[in-house]
């Protein structure tokens, strides 16, 4: 049985219990956690921060 990380796991999961409605919320939080890292360096983070 091969290693997987944590997104095979979470595929898998997904895959094989039918949980498909998990997809657009994981979606939205790698999103939303992207644009928070990104942003955090950069002139915008004050007005992205007052967002959340």
């Amino acid at each position: 049985m091969a290693r997987r990380g944590i997104i095979g796991e979470l595929w898998a999961f997904m895959r094989v219990r039918k949980k498909w409605w998990l997809l657009p919320i994981l979606v939205v939080m790698l999103l939303v956690g992207a644009l928070l890292v990104f942003a955090q360096g950069s002139a915008l983070a004050p007005f992205i921060y007052t967002i959340f």
